[in-house]
């Protein structure tokens, strides 16, 4: 069954539940066979959501034999803040965010581009960056993905001396990065027997 196979048949239960289908891949991974269904609408949406969309496709799959006799995993997710992007309908979603392309080969004298996406259309992307719009045409592009503009400290940090992506404070007391404060009272339980 193909990738198109397999989306047609989560689509409807994708839908029903208020999302849309975002990606769906199957593929063999570490010799295991992974059916992997991201899912979003305006908004985002919440572990509950995808918790009860998970337990509904799986009942469908069941139903369908969607497999056959032969095990696999169904993951659900979301395609998170810093998605890819693959499909013209992904770019059309994401103008007016920021966005990271590789393409196949340079245009405009590199083959990355980051920037504002300013439109998509059926046949390209315009980027608006440092040096001015961009139009690449999809045949050019090789991968994308949404750029999410992290507050500062929050994004992961190369210096982290654990590589956790954490800088350990140095007035620590006990080494965990964590200081205790000198006004928190410290709670007891007491037994009233």
């Amino acid at each position: 069954m193909g990738e198109k196979d397999v989306e047609a048949l989560v689509a409807p239960v994708v839908e029903a539940a208020g999302l849309e289908v975002w990606e769906v891949t199957f593929g063999r991974e570490q010799g295991r066979r992974i059916l992997r269904v991201m899912v979003d609408r305006d908004g985002g949406v919440d572990l509950d959501t995808i918790a009860a969309v998970s337990e509904r496709l799986s009942r469908r799959l069941d139903l369908e034999g969607f497999a056959g006799d032969t095990a696999y995993a169904l993951e659900v997710s979301s395609p998170g803040v810093e998605r890819r992007l693959r499909s013209p309908r992904h770019f059309e979603r994401s103008v007016g965010q920021q966005v990271r392309v590789k393409t196949v080969g340079p245009v405009d004298g590199r083959q990355v581009h980051e920037g504002a996406l300013v439109s998509a259309d059926a046949e390209a992307i315009v980027i608006a960056s440092a040096g001015g719009e961009l139009r690449v045409p999809y045949s050019d592009i090789a991968s994308a993905r949404a750029v999410f503009e992290w507050a500062p400290g929050l994004k992961q940090r190369s210096d982290s001396p654990s590589g956790t992506g954490l800088k350990q404070r140095s007035d620590s007391p006990s080494g965990t990065g964590l200081k205790q404060r000198s006004d928190s009272p410290t709670q007891t339980a007491r037994s009233t027997t």
